[in-house]
């Protein structure tokens, strides 16, 4: 494709929210299909995601100052404005009239030259209310400000947030555009502040950290590799390396050679704490898309005997290519419903560990899972428990004495947590709690995502 047919990233990001329904479609797939159309891929994928992250809060500001509640505006326009209105809170660095200016294009194009005089009176009135796009919290007046970073803000000259101290709930729902009922609880569960970082993590920009594989490379070495290439790396406790900004991970080099896989720092704790053995028999009962059953054979050496399984056998697939990427040979990718075949003769195995990575809210990773927030609702999160707990049942008969059940959720709620896990106890007193860790997201330092790990232990048979 020629550059004089090549989109913007604007138009790509306005093209995709027209298209996308976060109660019924997944925005990355629509981004896909379009992302051929710009050499801007990387700006109109943080375009997408980042409106969607801050709709809210976005649609307040644009209700507040255009007068005109979001219902009465033309979808398609609305969608131009909220970009625009995206770029002017969140992307302080980006000129005003590039914002408007390419917004009334876009209007233009999208919704008929009729439109373009309503597009530009209203973000050229947000953008006259807003006395400051990036100014120290320390120094906003929160009930102007809306939160771009752990330090900074954008500031409007007129107040329009319900207040942080008589209104947390609302306050933190608003600024964080997160469902109320689910940061009410987590204010009851973990108090003010850490329920604001919570809410503030949630809604960061997230960095993309890799786990180098070190069946072939060390992080030492892969950071320099890229280096070589003027890739911007940072190793994080030598283990596993944060990349500078955005970018393609498949482009990079190594990526072809499975010298490493994408990993938040949380997702990548279930297999540290579980410590497997090189002599393990090890079944991962949802393996899908396999990012921790390859952990699990770079951590033994690719010596363990590794059966991988997941229920959805498209995504089984990513399972069996992502271990030949990494030259990985100890893992058995089998389908589910071939578990019980004499074969692998499950139901007599007693395994070392069997890993569960279960299916849950997503609450610990809602800064990369954006439609988890339009979708979420309190009884979803009860019917996730009831499968959680039947992976649990079903694990539990498939482990050998001193074996071990490794928990995992991407969830920090305590009904997926650890409430659940004590209800297993209690129901199998064959088993105890080895330990237990709840990672919350975090949007400081080395941010990264939560999410909780709990380590089961079969008790010795009684002789």
């Amino acid at each position: 494709m020629t550059d004089q047919k090549s989109k913007s990233a604007r138009l790509i990001a306005a093209e995709v929210l027209n298209q996308f329904d976060p109660k019924r479609h997944y925005a990355g797939s629509i981004l896909n299909r379009l992302l051929h159309q710009t050499s801007e891929r990387q700006r109109a994928t943080d375009l997408v995601f980042g409106t969607m992250r801050n709709r809210r809060a976005i649609d307040t500001v644009i209700a507040v100052f255009c007068g005109r509640p979001i219902e009465r505006i033309q979808q398609k326009l609305l969608n131009i404005i909220r970009i625009g209105t995206y770029e002017l809170v969140y992307s302080p660095v980006t000129e005003v009239y590039s914002i408007v200016n390419e917004a009334v294009e876009n209007a233009k194009t999208l919704a008929g030259r009729k439109q373009i005089g309503f597009v530009n009176a209203v973000l050229r009135q947000i953008a006259k209310h807003i006395a400051n796009r990036q100014i120290r919290l320390s120094q906003a007046d929160a009930k102007r400000t809306l939160v771009q970073t752990p330090a900074t803000g954008c500031e409007f000259d007129t107040s329009f947030l319900p207040d942080h101290k008589t209104h947390a709930t609302d306050y933190l729902s608003t600024v964080f555009s997160l469902p109320e009922w689910l940061v009410a609880g987590w204010l009851g569960q973990f108090g003010a502040e850490s329920a604001r970082q919570i809410c503030l993590a949630s809604s960061r920009r997230p960095s993309i950290y890799i786990r180098p594989n070190t069946l072939k490379t060390t992080a030492h070495a892969l950071a320099e590799k890229l280096g070589k290439q003027d890739i911007d790396c940072e190793l994080v406790e030598g283990t596993m390396i944060k990349l500078g900004g955005p970018r393609a991970v498949a482009g990079l080099a190594g990526f072809d050679e499975g010298l490493f896989t994408v990993q938040d720092m949380a997702a990548s704790q279930p297999v540290r704490l579980l410590a497997p053995q090189p002599d393990w028999t090890i079944l991962d009962l949802c393996a899908a898309p396999g990012v921790k059953t390859t952990q699990l054979a770079e951590a033994t050496d690719d010596s363990a005997k590794i059966i991988a399984t997941d229920i959805d056998g498209r995504r089984l697939r990513m399972v069996r290519e992502n271990t030949a990427r990494l030259g990985i040979n100890g893992v058995d990718v089998v389908a589910y419903e071939e578990l019980s075949n004499s074969q692998f003769k499950i139901q007599d195995s007693k395994f070392d560990c069997v890993l569960l990575d279960v299916p849950c809210s997503n609450t610990g990773v809602l800064a990369k899972r954006v439609e988890s927030r339009y979708r979420l609702k309190p009884d979803a999160i009860k019917e996730l428990a009831k499968v959680q707990t039947e992976l649990l049942r079903t694990a539990a008969p498939m482990v050998k004495p001193q074996g071990k059940i490794c928990y995992s959720t991407c969830s920090i709620q305590r009904g997926e947590n650890g409430e659940l896990i004590r209800d297993f106890l209690q129901e199998n007193d064959d088993f105890q709690l080895e330990s237990e860790n709840l990672t919350l997201p975090s949007a400081e330092g080395f941010d990264h995502d939560g999410g909780y790990t709990a380590i089961l232990v079969k008790r010795k048979t009684q002789s």
